[in-house]
């Protein structure tokens, strides 16, 4: 891959990754028993940070609503699925059809929306 792609592709990247820790961070805020434990208290502290500055780098490229879009969308279904297998929270037929609803929105706005690309 020429260095041109790679640096292209580093908001994506930085996205990504910002999805990835806002998701550790709030199933940190889950084990943190309203903040009464000390280390995953702490860890939800650093990933929060950590994930809203690449937020902010991935914002050089993508427009503010899309990033946002795309990282809360995108993290909402993580978080449900981790909340379901690690934390054993049931999720109802209402609830697996609207994280199906922010699943398609997430993929219309990535695969049909003229705003995404530049």
């Amino acid at each position: 891959m020429p260095r041109g792609d790679v640096v292209l592709l580093l908001p994506y990247i930085a996205l990504l990754v910002a999805i990835v820790l806002e998701v550790v961070g709030t199933s940190l805020l889950q084990l943190s028993a309203q903040f009464t434990r000390p280390l995953p208290t702490i860890g939800m502290a650093i990933c929060y940070l950590l994930s809203f500055y690449l937020l902010s780098v991935s914002l050089k490229v993508l427009p503010l609503g899309i990033a946002y879009a795309v990282w809360s969308g995108v993290g909402i279904v993580l978080v449900a699925m981790i909340g379901l297998v690690v934390f054993g929270q049931r999720l109802d037929l209402p609830a697996v059809i609207g994280l199906g609803l922010i699943v398609l929105g997430v993929l219309v706005v990535n695969l049909f929306s003229k705003t995404v690309g530049h």
